[in-house]
């Protein structure tokens, strides 16, 4: 699965930087992606810096169907599969290659807990017409994880070239409680209970128990005949036959009866809602103390530095919204808003999808608790710095929470912000400003360092800083800064 395994982003034009810090971190001496291993249809590799998925002769039959039936082209005429072009390239053993083939390559790898409730549930819809599909061309899919699907150009994209089997009339889909387990489940549980429940896909990298969300699921859901059917009836299933010897010989789905499980699990999908409201951040730019004028300076500000720059990738840490996310990514530069809150991602997404932003991906990630490498060896999804490092990391109105509210010392700060990037555009908040005086309304004031001569010399460290420019009608100073070699 390529997003499964190949972590770290990849984009048309990368720096050979960006590939060979990737490459260092995620594959073994033969170039094998380190993560690619549970597939023995085949599996992804680096070779000279290029990414290439190997087809293993056990899956000749499957890809020969896939590419030969039609559905190979109708899926990605439609933007619904990653493309991908054969090439003429040595494979690497023990397994017997058939075809190598270079996919197309996803702009950011992101993953599933970092996904808002209206990204996981267009990548829940786009499984299940990718399935619809396969079946009229005589295929279906052997799994339905979440981390077959990315987010490129701002929609949901189908990823795994070697997730279809040739559909044999009557037998089970395999892929039916892994889609319950990785969809159904925390979308339920978001809609139903609480929206940050998504965080269970961290824990339970293989999709959330269904016993688990039944339990946790309030009462009311078992009046919904689909969440009864899918998670409620399925779990009681599982618990009654888990351990035990079932004989399936007998048991005998049609693939008219599949059309209709696929039918029923997208109306359950669709009739999920969350409505985002009720947090401190969704309404950020309503209760500042920015004049019109200030915030209008701030955004030219960030605008000319963008332009002195030119990133072709820029991460916006605590983006809120995405105003300035909508900057970046009208000049031209792939950009990733991450922002702590839920509701306020949601709705930056809810806005990309209305107006076709196509450079703009938003994620709910806690900076002071990024992801992890999780999985086997820590190396099936990649941390958050290991995605990186972007061109440009914009942190505006950030460093004052990162400071005062999660008692992080600013050297740590500018440690970790060179960790994730090679240039910076970075707002100071001094203590006179009224949103720092909020923070400190009911604490101690033990921040001694946090005046403008503490950051600075807390960021020198790790950055040279090339401008400086006041943000006009209040204390703040932006910077840009360049991180030193």
């Amino acid at each position: 699965m390529l997003s499964r395994f190949i972590g770290p982003g990849y984009w048309p034009g990368q720096s050979a930087y960006s590939v060979d810090r990737a490459s260092m971190k995620n594959h073994d001496d033969s170039g094998r992606i380190a993560g690619s291993f549970r597939d023995p249809s085949g599996f992804l590799f680096h070779r000279d810096g290029v990414l290439y998925r190997q087809v293993n002769s056990g899956y000749r039959d499957h890809y020969d169907l896939l590419m030969g039936s039609g559905l190979y082209q109708k899926l990605t005429e439609q933007g619904l599969l990653i493309p991908h072009e054969e090439v003429d390239i040595r494979g690497l053993p023990p397994a017997g290659a058939y075809k190598i083939i270079r996919p197309d390559l996803i702009s950011f790898i992101s993953y599933p807990y970092g996904w808002c409730f209206s990204q996981l549930k267009a990548a829940a819809l786009l499984t299940l017409e990718v399935e619809r599909i396969a079946l009229e061309h005589g295929m279906t899919l052997k799994d339905c994880s979440a981390y077959n699907v990315q987010f490129q150009q701002g929609r949901p994209i189908f990823i795994d070239t070697l997730s279809f089997k040739r559909y044999v009339e009557g037998q089970p889909w395999a892929a039916y409680r892994q889609f319950c387990q990785h969809f159904l489940a925390p979308l339920a549980l978001m809609s139903h209970k609480d929206i940050c429940l998504s965080q269970l896909l961290r824990i339970y990298i293989d999709g959330i128990p269904l016993d688990l969300a039944s339990k946790l699921l309030p009462a009311a859901t078992l009046f919904s005949p689909a969440l009864l059917a899918h998670i409620h009836l399925h779990a009681k299933s599982q618990e009654r036959y888990g351990g035990r010897k079932v004989d399936v010989k007998g048991l005998k789905l049609s693939r008219l009866g599949l059309y209709g499980i696929v039918d029923q699990l997208t109306s359950a999908v669709r009739g999920l809602k969350w409505r985002p409201h009720g947090t401190a951040w969704a309404g950020y730019y309503n209760d500042t103390n920015y004049t019109d004028a200030a915030l209008k300076h701030k955004q030219e500000l960030v605008e000319g530095y963008l332009d002195r720059l030119k990133p072709g990738t820029v991460w916006d840490l605590g983006a809120n919204t995405g105003l300035f996310s909508r900057i970046a990514g009208r000049m031209g530069a792939e950009t990733v808003a991450f922002d702590i809150d839920p509701t306020a991602v949601e709705l930056n997404y809810l806005e990309c999808v209305k107006e076709g932003d196509k450079n703009i991906l938003p994620l709910v990630v806690d900076l002071v608790n990024p992801s992890p490498g999780l999985g086997w060896e820590n190396s099936e999804r990649l941390s958050l710095i290991q995605r990186g490092p972007a061109d440009t990391v914009l942190a505006l109105a950030l460093v004052h929470h990162l400071a005062i509210t999660s008692n992080v010392p600013l050297v740590s700060i500018a440690s970790f912000f060179s960790s994730l990037c090679r240039s910076l555009i970075v707002e100071f908040v001094p203590k006179n400003d009224s949103q720092v005086e909020r923070l400190l309304t009911n604490r101690e004031d033990i921040f001694t360092d946090y005046t403008q001569q503490g950051f600075e010399a807390a960021f020198m460290r790790y950055f040279t800083i090339e401008d400086s420019q006041p943000i006009r009608d209040s204390q703040r100073i932006l910077y840009l800064m360049r991180v030193r070699e």
